[in-house]
């Protein structure tokens, strides 16, 4: 494979907090100007808080939609989404945690019972506004908008990887998504059916566990249906390579093998198409 220079440099990368209605309807400064108390009233909905990373230059660019594993919203991730602002993406990085206190944990047992206790339905919901929230991203100065409309792919780590799957049969104009090791829904027929873009799925096995049967199983289902799940096996290879920051998981050669499939899946689909 040859060599990958990414289009902007961690320097050329800003960031920035948001905060958003889960309902998908979102005050803008039209509504300040009509309404002084719009930016002080209390939200009657659950607001989402996340990061979003974009390029600093003036051009308008397609987005992604991170979700973070079982830990939370760790450092890990926000680096991970700084990474992929630097291919040229908006990258926006939603707190799947925000309705459980937005917890952030490097201890297993606490993790496993955060995620165990994340409503899919809700979580699914919020990842639904932040498409939303992406589509209207349009402050008072439109020199400074930058996303482009409906050019969205949505990227998951573990937990996050399985709710990226499931959102792909969700949203009608999402572009593609990418799974890192994320749980298959034991409905497989039916998500192959409802499927609305191409998955990119990185399967790992290690140690007597393997997703590979339940991933080909809805490859070959999608297949039938006349649609695209893309599988990039890792033998011997445990789940969480992908993370630098944990040296019992984290496998560098295969991590750089999956950046590099994921660009050039994202690439293709949302910056070549």
């Amino acid at each position: 494979m040859s060599e990958h220079t990414a289009p902007f440099t961690p320097d050329q990368i800003g960031f920035s907090p948001v905060r958003f209605s889960s309902s998908g309807t979102f005050i803008t400064h039209k509504d300040n100007m009509v309404d002084p108390y719009a930016e002080t009233r209390i939200a009657k909905e659950v607001q989402i808080e996340g990061t979003q990373y974009t390029p600093q230059v003036k051009e308008l660019f397609p987005c992604l939609i991170l979700l973070h594993d079982r830990w939370g919203l760790t450092s890990h991730v926000q680096a991970f989404a700084k990474q992929l602002a630097c291919e040229g993406y908006v990258v926006l990085v939603p707190n799947l945690y925000g309705r459980l206190g937005g917890m952030i944990t490097a201890n297993d047992e606490v993790a496993e019972s955060l995620m165990s206790r994340l409503d899919e339905q809700l979580a699914l919901k919020d990842i639904n506004a932040c498409c939303e929230f992406l589509n209207t991203n349009i402050p008072e100065d439109t020199n400074l908008d930058v996303t482009k409309r409906n050019l969205h792919g949505v990227i998951g780590l573990g937990m996050g990887g399985g709710l990226a799957i499931q959102f792909a049969a969700r949203r009608r104009r999402l572009r593609a998504v990418v799974s890192f090791s994320g749980s298959i829904p034991q409905n497989t027929s039916e998500l192959a059916k409802e499927m609305y873009c191409p998955i990119l799925y990185h399967a790992v096995h290690h140690n007597g566990f393997s997703d590979l049967e339940s991933v080909n199983q809805l490859q070959q289902q999608a297949k039938e249906e006349g649609k695209t799940v893309e599988v990039q096996s890792y033998p011997d290879t445990p789940a969480g390579f992908w993370n630098q920051s944990n040296p019992d998981t984290y496998r560098p050669e295969a991590s750089q093998q999956a950046w590099g499939t994921t660009v050039k899946f994202l690439n293709d689909i949302l910056r070549n198409s």
